[in-house]
């Protein structure tokens, strides 16, 4: 008899291949960035993927759920195109234009830690000594991976890019969780609604900014391959499985891509990285895995 497998067991295989292909966006966008200015690189990318997606909302199950969309969805989806893509995306690929992939993975795993912060404040949930002993193994992973501290002008401009990024990858983790919670909105018009006026944003910022540069046969191969199978295909099966899995699950697979992208950076970039960074990250990535666990209270006798 053929085995099937859970919905559970699914989800998390599909979430582990879209942190692969995540992973592999890196390398890619490092190799791109030679050529096109950030901005209008992470604008092409997301309007290329939206456009690929767009004609799949006019289908009559997509049509009805868009009709059904009350003013405050409209706004959540809004608000998490502005953070999640505009802000989020934006802010990573100007980052991987000043600093080495591993970092730019590195500083986007204070996600959790930021996360658990708001907790406090929005829902009143406060994080338990495990998860404040997380916090403190990450920022001792982060010491480590840095120092001694001696750090260029782009370096330094680099994290302060990505901090602002790492504050709105969080804002719209929050977001994004209470967006698909629900149910009633699907996977495919979340993402092409959010990802739709993410990506206008981008691109506009971008080639009012930056300009609109030549793009090699080559550029233009990396665009597509970003936009189509990176983010239009990624993105919807990510929105897919979390209607399945919880927010720390996902947390917890999205975590893997800081060793993914160390290995693969280290293979197509030549990123070396030292015993002493490679401890380091190890141990912030331990610590933001702490984080996101949260130990179940026994029952009441």
């Amino acid at each position: 008899m053929k085995k099937v497998l859970s919905p559970h067991l699914s989800a998390i295989l599909l979430a582990l291949l879209v942190t692969f292909l995540w992973s592999t966006s890196f390398v890619i966008i490092k190799l791109g960035l030679k050529e096109i200015p950030p901005l209008t690189f992470a604008g092409l990318r997301y309007s290329i993927a939206f456009i690929c997606l767009f004609p799949f909302i006019f289908t009559q199950k997509n049509k009805a759920v868009i009709k059904t969309l009350e003013k405050k969805d409209w706004t959540k989806l809004i608000l998490l195109g502005i953070l999640f893509y505009a802000f989020t995306q934006g802010t990573q690929f100007i980052g991987l234009s000043l600093l080495p992939a591993v970092t730019v993975s590195l500083w986007l795993n204070f996600t959790p830690l930021i996360v658990a912060v708001m907790a406090i404040f929005l829902i009143k949930e406060f994080p338990s000594k495990l998860q404040w002993f997380g916090v403190l193994l990450f920022l001792i992973g982060i010491l480590t991976y840095f120092y001694p501290v001696s750090l260029s002008e782009d370096q330094s401009l680099g994290l302060i890019v990505m901090t602002i990024g790492v504050f709105a990858n969080s804002s719209s983790a929050v977001l994004g969780r209470s967006v698909n919670r629900k149910g009633n909105i699907n996977p495919l018009v979340v993402t092409v609604v959010s990802m739709g006026i993410g990506s206008v944003i981008l691109l506009t910022s971008g080639i009012i900014i930056q300009g609109f540069p030549s793009i090699s046969f080559d550029n233009v191969v990396y665009l597509l391959w970003l936009a189509i199978i990176n983010t239009a295909l990624a993105f919807t099966i990510w929105n897919h499985t979390l209607r399945t899995l919880t927010a720390m699950e996902s947390s917890i697979i999205n975590g893997t891509m800081l060793i993914q992208i160390a290995v693969l950076a280290w293979i197509f970039l030549g990123e070396t990285i030292s015993a002493k960074e490679i401890s380091g990250m190890l141990i912030a990535a331990f610590g933001a895995l702490l984080v996101q666990l949260k130990l179940k209270k026994p029952p009441k006798s």
